[in-house]
């Protein structure tokens, strides 16, 4: 890993220009930290976010310390499923419903509701065949099939368990605080878009949590398993013309990344035991991959290749409904004043 300094580099946002003209910014807000805190920093590091999906990797570690996951057989597969916010490719529903078939658990108690594929091929076959979205096809039935496990492994309510309340809910919230240092008591908690509790912490929080795990993969545990599924099946997590899958595959095992709504996401680095977490202010989709991506490069975390190899989502082209290329997001860096 290059050294990088520690304090702020400054500012990052993510320019969409057409031709010489910026059309739009998107401001970053980022920090990278390590077993000594925050070793860099852009924007506001206090920043208070909604972990949304980015929170998954934490939510699958309770399947392995408590023995769910050995007790009812979870593959390797399952468990990075448990942790993917996945395109609802046929692959991906296939494994959701083996682990609810494993677990005995009917897929009508899955709480997440039917979405679009968010992969726009899958969308379109979807609609030319005129299949309706159902729960299993959400994006976080796998999470909520993990949920339902652990529920049933240790015998406590499955049609409850999406309540903050809920024995796997406090366990949840637990386990968060447990890995970020944050009081349990002092998260604020909401639903999130998929009906289970999230929980809001600051990105500095989460980047050492995202830290921890990348150091605690080093040794027998939770978080080597949990990650070594991640990284092992980078499908499961994401899937076609995703980040999470694409960063993971050129990474070869070494840098994990999970994505959350509203422009968020959580990486580490195994190698180093770095944590990073980005937050795209205004939460626009579009300039999440650019912001991780030059966060994780100016850390000093990627392969040498690897944003070469990810040019398409470091810096994507736009085009019109014509497919002519009609402009590009790119990284503007803006140093301290």
């Amino acid at each position: 890993m290059r050294s990088a300094s520690a304090g702020t580099a400054g500012s990052l946002e993510v320019e969409v220009a057409r031709g010489p003209v910026v059309e739009s910014r998107h401001r970053v807000h980022g920090v990278v930290a390590d077993h000594s805190g925050t070793t860099l920093r852009w924007g506001d590091p206090d920043l208070r976010i909604w972990l949304r999906s980015a929170a998954k990797p934490f939510q699958a570690l309770p399947l392995i310390e408590d023995g769910a996951a050995d007790h009812f057989g979870l593959s390797e597969k399952e468990i990075a499923l448990c942790c993917g916010s996945h395109n609802s490719e046929e692959a991906h529903i296939e494994v959701v419903r083996s682990i609810l078939h494993k677990a005995g658990v009917a897929e009508r108690l899955l709480g997440c509701g039917p979405h679009p594929p968010l992969l726009a091929a899958r969308r379109a076959a979807l609609a030319d065949s005129g299949t309706r979205p159902t729960s299993v096809m959400s994006n976080c039935s796998g999470k909520h099939a993990g949920m339902l496990a652990l529920a049933a492994f240790h015998g406590w309510p499955l049609n409850s368990y999406m309540h903050p309340d809920h024995p796997v809910q406090r366990r949840m919230r637990g386990e968060i605080a447990r890995w970020t240092g944050v009081d349990p008591a002092g998260m604020p908690t909401e639903a999130d878009g998929c009906g289970v509790p999230t929980f809001a912490i600051t990105l500095r929080d989460l980047a050492r949590g995202s830290a921890r795990l990348a150091a605690a993969s080093s040794s027998p545990g939770p978080a080597r398993r949990v990650l070594g599924a991640m990284m092992r099946n980078p499908f499961m997590v994401a899937g076609s013309e995703r980040l999470c899958t694409r960063l993971m595959e050129e990474e070869d095992g070494q840098v994990f990344a999970k994505v959350g709504a509203e422009a968020i996401y959580m990486a580490g680095d195994l190698k180093s035991g770095t944590g990073l977490a980005v937050k795209v202010e205004d939460g626009a989709w579009r300039a999440a991959p650019p912001a991780l991506l030059a966060a994780l490069d100016r850390a000093g975390v990627l392969a040498p290749g690897t944003m070469d190899a990810l040019t398409d989502f470091a810096e994507p082209v736009m085009k019109n409904t014509l497919g002519d290329v009609v402009g590009r997001m790119r990284i503007r860096e803006i140093p301290c004043s």
